[in-house]
């Protein structure tokens, strides 16, 4: 508990250039990542991330600092609470 309480003194902040370079502060998780999606969890929301030849090159959770490669689409925020609600209703049809 004491890593996600320095994380959220040192703030949240997303950087991008030109659609091919992504710098995220502020990161607490990573939920997902693959080519096309990466799924963060940030002091700000769920953060995900939709591209192409997507890369997690520089990763540390302990400073809340994530870098990623590649084309991006999108980002959409989200709270972690309907994620929450979302993949619990997945997961409830599925195993019905």
């Amino acid at each position: 508990m004491e890593e996600r309480r320095s994380v959220r003194q040192r703030g949240h902040s997303v950087v991008l250039e030109s659609r091919e370079k992504l710098s995220v502060s502020g990161v607490e998780h990573v939920n997902n990542f693959n080519s096309e999606l990466v799924v963060l969890e940030t002091i700000a929301g769920v953060l995900t991330i939709k591209g192409e030849n997507l890369d997690v090159s520089n990763l540390n959770i302990e400073n809340g600092n994530v870098s990623i490669g590649g084309t991006v689409y999108s980002m959409v925020y989200s709270d972690k609470e309907s994620l929450a609600t979302k993949s619990s209703g997945f997961f409830s049809k599925m195993f019905k």
